[in-house]
């Protein structure tokens, strides 16, 4: 047993995961192409301790790491554990669902809550933060909701710039996860990241999100490469919202797409595990064998 396979064990076994194991030459630990950023609120969830999610996460090899809202969390402590264990945290949630970003009351807020969100990002060495634009609005049109999205990033993208963050707007799907959300595909999203027309505003592309409620993957990627729009990459299989090679999506053709655009970026698991963390984890790292 080698010294880095037995601190694979026991950062594992502290999580619970030691039975789930993959087998000692199971290719595990590396992707071949791509750099994954694991999210700890979807993995690890059965593990109440937030810091040992990040333990998990680097145990299994990656070198990055997602974080949806940074509201109760040590972040010091976060901070911390990631320089420890030499992961980045490639992006974080700053401004979620709820009180939305699509309502004009809520402009000042937004500004003030990503002014508040660019110094965690600092002390977590963290260059894009997550935003959404907001679940509908009773009586108010989607073009006026996405007309106020747009005049909230406007209002907040000075701030972002001047912290160094790009903030990364996220579209949702209607189909199965986010009925009665204001923003859903390519198209509008890119629409509102144009209208913006900052650097520091791009879009959180989830793979996932987009498979559902447009399809063609690689060909809306092309143009929203094209469009200067795209921030971040996200992906999660259908059904199931699970890793890659659980579902539908045939993610090696894609992931070599993304290569082929010069995606250079975290691609973020935004994905449940199917079964347990080391099984997902084999699945991503073959998926990402082309």
């Amino acid at each position: 047993m080698t010294p880095s396979r037995r601190r694979f064990l026991a950062s594992s076994a502290a999580l619970g995961l030691a039975s789930q194991l993959p087998a000692a030459d199971s290719p595990t630990g590396k992707a071949k192409n791509t750099k994954f950023a694991c999210n700890v609120e979807m993995w690890f969830s059965r593990e109440k301790n937030f810091l040992k999610r990040l333990e998990g996460a680097a145990a299994l090899g990656f070198p990055g790491v997602e974080i949806w809202p940074y509201e109760n969390k040590d972040v010091n402590a976060v901070a911390d554990t990631c320089e420890r264990l030499k992961l980045t945290i490639a992006q974080f949630t700053a401004w979620g669902f709820k009180p939305g970003m699509n309502d004009p009351k809520n402009k000042q807020k937004v500004v003030d809550k990503i002014g508040e969100a660019c110094e965690v990002a600092k002390k977590w060495k963290c260059g894009m933060m997550c935003v959404v634009a907001g679940d509908d609005i009773p009586g108010v049109s989607q073009e006026q909701m996405h007309e106020t999205t747009i005049e909230a990033l406007k209002a907040a993208a000075p701030v972002a710039e001047k912290a160094g963050v790009v903030l990364i707007l996220e579209p949702m799907n209607i189909r199965v996860d986010h009925k009665g959300h204001c923003l859903y595909g390519s198209a509008p999203t890119m629409k509102i990241i144009k209208a913006v027309g900052s650097k520091f505003v791009k879009i959180n592309w989830d793979l996932y999100h987009m498979h559902i409620t447009e399809g063609d993957l690689c060909g809306h990627l092309k143009e929203g490469f094209a469009a200067d729009a795209i921030g971040y990459i996200q992906l999660a299989d259908h059904p199931g919202r699970h890793e890659p090679g659980t579902g539908e999506i045939h993610y090696p053709r894609v992931l070599k797409e993304l290569k082929k655009l010069k995606y250079d970026g975290f691609v973020g698991l935004e994905c449940t595990p199917g079964k347990d963390e080391a099984t997902a984890a084999k699945a991503v790292f073959a998926a990402d064998d082309w």
